[in-house]
């Protein structure tokens, strides 16, 4: 069964909301009117993270494969567009031991969950040494 990446991702947006809205906390006091909000999550809320989905577990080093089963590269990073959403997988592909890497980024939408496995349709070695590869701005 096929499911696209972007359907297991919607919970990406919530969690950059919490983290960015704690950056935003220690920043500055947590005052409501003039009363102090407690720093971190209520318990409510801790429920909700414990049992979400996390980028790092599920996501992050897992391989990820061409539609013939063959493997070309691992998820290193997940870059997230302006407004917060899950935009695009930084995948690293070829090389031995970081020599001749070539890093892509590919949006979500073109990765797919097949038999458990994350897979990139048409993904042959010629046509991913033919995209640009991908740099962190400096």
């Amino acid at each position: 069964m096929k499911t696209p990446i972007r359907k297991i991702l919607l919970v990406v947006p919530f969690l950059s909301a919490v983290a960015f809205s704690g950056i935003a906390a220690a920043q500055q006091p947590p005052v409501v009117g003039r009363q102090a909000v407690p720093l971190g999550v209520t318990v409510e809320e801790m429920v909700v993270v414990a049992k979400g989905w996390s980028v790092k577990k599920e996501l992050i080093g897992k391989q990820v494969y061409n539609d013939k089963g063959e493997k070309i590269g691992s998820i290193d990073d997940v870059i997230l567009s302006p407004d917060k959403s899950a935009s695009f997988t930084i995948i690293g592909t070829g090389g031995f031991v970081g020599l001749g890497r070539h890093d892509l980024a590919i949006p979500f939408g073109q990765l797919e969950v097949t038999n458990n496995r994350i897979v990139l349709p048409n993904a042959t070695k010629e046509a991913l040494k033919a995209l640009p590869p991908f740099q962190y701005a400096k």
